[in-house]
């Protein structure tokens, strides 16, 4: 199905992007039938918008500091800053007003042609905070994680500014430097992160066969083209025998609802609930699938990272398809927005919550996220920030930088007796193995080339699949569940 996304677009809890997606879009007519509302675009009722009291009232507003104030302002500048007001009033984080560039950003980033540093970023208390890093992009590249706090970019603090105001410094062409200040939990100073902004890439589903004949399919993202790529992925692995399935939605922040619902249709029998979306009267809409549903055990692989489109198909497949969940808690985004544009007429937009949804069952998982049949999380190293190469490291020292290197030389291998940030004796004899076997000058000390070293054996570490816990806890999950069939 195809959508003319410039001319409405309804949302599950999506936030401002950096350079991601994490949309759920469905058309005018969904709307107007669906939640009883004004069709996205189209023009309210009479009794609607402003009255006369309220119109003169801004207008004096307006009259005054055109004519008293100081000194000329820009009219349409305090226009826009009246909207954005409006729509921070209503102390959503997700209920935005987006000028015309921001807007153009924001179509872009749904159509899937954009560039930056690959993260998406919602408003929590004033704070610019993480929902996720898209894989391969220069966030996840950085060790960007979902809950971190970003403090400030190239020396601007980010801090109190309007969630646009914040994208608007954090985006940048392909090729520039974002240096940002990370808080994250668990750690006493600021994480710096020098990042160069690049393409996102727009491919979104990879598969492949593993051992037994369990399929594999990762989706980054719920794009335009998601659904029709998954259907061939899945389609292929299938005519390759396929017994079983594994779909890894992990860093996954979120997507187009028709597509999501196209995805997990296929293994939803006909007449079961996918989502149920609910306005503000309590009235509760159900999509029912029209599916065959599929024969074979299916596994999904979820983090904190794993939010608003994610977790549509996590919740579906688990109650409506008898999926397991495998991994960690999901983020937690369980509202709907609509984005207006054509009703403003000059290229901005408004993008507004408009209803919760709800997993086939009716749970709400705002703020709560969707917990996993299985629990289980990656190894600590996954939470490891990069080294801030600010000074060298060395026996004796304290701190976050000390605990980030700890943790990565355990998981390569090292004997380190402590990961709390105190370079001690065993750190250091720990610290001159690695030099040894890495060919380096071996005095104990963790200069740039040191860590350097460190950081790229953690990379390839990392990208080893055998050390990925959870996606081989899933795969094992269905094939015990493939081996219990044929007992």
């Amino acid at each position: 199905m195809h959508f003319k996304l410039r001319t409405v677009a309804v949302f599950v809890a999506f936030t401002m992007v950096i350079s991601v997606l994490g949309t759920l879009v469905v058309t005018e007519s969904w709307v107007a039938k669906r939640l009883n509302g004004v069709p996205a675009g189209g023009e309210p009722a009479a009794d609607e918008g402003l009255s006369g009291k309220e119109e003169a009232k801004l207008g004096a507003v307006m009259n005054l500091i055109e004519n008293k104030y100081y000194k000329e302002v820009d009219r349409e500048e305090v226009v826009n800053g009246a909207i954005a007001g409006m729509m921070t009033s209503l102390g959503d984080p997700y209920s935005v007003y987006m000028e015309k560039d921001t807007a153009k950003h924001f179509s872009e980033s749904i159509d899937g042609s954009f560039s930056g540093i690959g993260a998406e970023v919602t408003l929590e208390n004033g704070k610019v905070v993480v929902i996720s890093a898209i894989k391969g992009s220069p966030a996840e590249r950085a060790g960007m994680q979902p809950k971190d706090v970003l403090l400030s970019v190239n020396g601007d603090k980010l801090e109190g500014l309007q969630l646009n105001d914040a994208v608007a410094k954090i985006r940048g062409p392909r090729g520039t430097k974002a240096k940002l200040e990370i808080q994250r939990s668990g750690t006493l100073k600021p994480i710096r992160l020098e990042l160069v902004r690049d393409d996102i890439d727009v491919e979104t589903v990879y598969a492949s066969m593993k051992n037994g004949n369990v399929g594999l399919i990762e989706i980054r993202q719920f794009s335009m083209n998601t659904g029709e790529r998954f259907a061939q992925e899945l389609e292929k692995l299938e005519s390759q025998g396929m017994k079983g399935l594994v779909i890894d939605v992990r860093n996954n922040p979120g997507g187009v609802l028709p597509v999501v619902l196209s995805v997990v249709e296929p293994f939803v029998a006909k007449g079961k609930t996918l989502v149920q979306v609910e306005d503000r009267t309590g009235k509760r809409e159900k999509t029912v699938s029209k599916g065959e549903g599929r024969t074979y055990p299916i596994a999904v692989l979820t983090n904190e990272g794993s939010a608003s489109a994610s977790e549509i198909l996590a919740g579906a497949l688990q109650e409506s398809a008898g999926a397991v969940l495998v991994g960690t808690k999901t983020f937690g985004k369980g509202t709907v927005q609509v984005s207006y544009d054509k009703t403003l007429g000059d290229g901005s937009m408004v993008k507004m919550t408009i209803a919760k949804w709800l997993t086939p069952g009716g749970t709400w998982v705002h703020q709560k996220g969707i917990s996993p049949t299985i629990e289980i999380s990656p190894p600590a190293v996954y939470k490891a920030a990069r080294l801030s190469r600010s000074s060298e490291l060395r026996k004796d020292q304290l701190g976050d930088d000390v605990r980030s290197l700890q943790l990565m030389l355990k998981a390569l291998g090292y004997k380190v007796d402590r990961s709390d940030g105190y370079f001690s004796a065993a750190t250091d004899q720990a610290v001159r193995q690695f030099q040894q076997a890495s060919s380096l000058p071996v005095d104990g000390v963790v200069n740039n080339a040191t860590a350097d070293a460190i950081e790229k054996a953690i990379v390839a570490w990392i990208r080893d699949a055998k050390h990925d816990v959870q996606l081989n806890k899933a795969l094992d999950v269905v094939q015990q569940k493939l081996n219990k069939a044929a007992s």
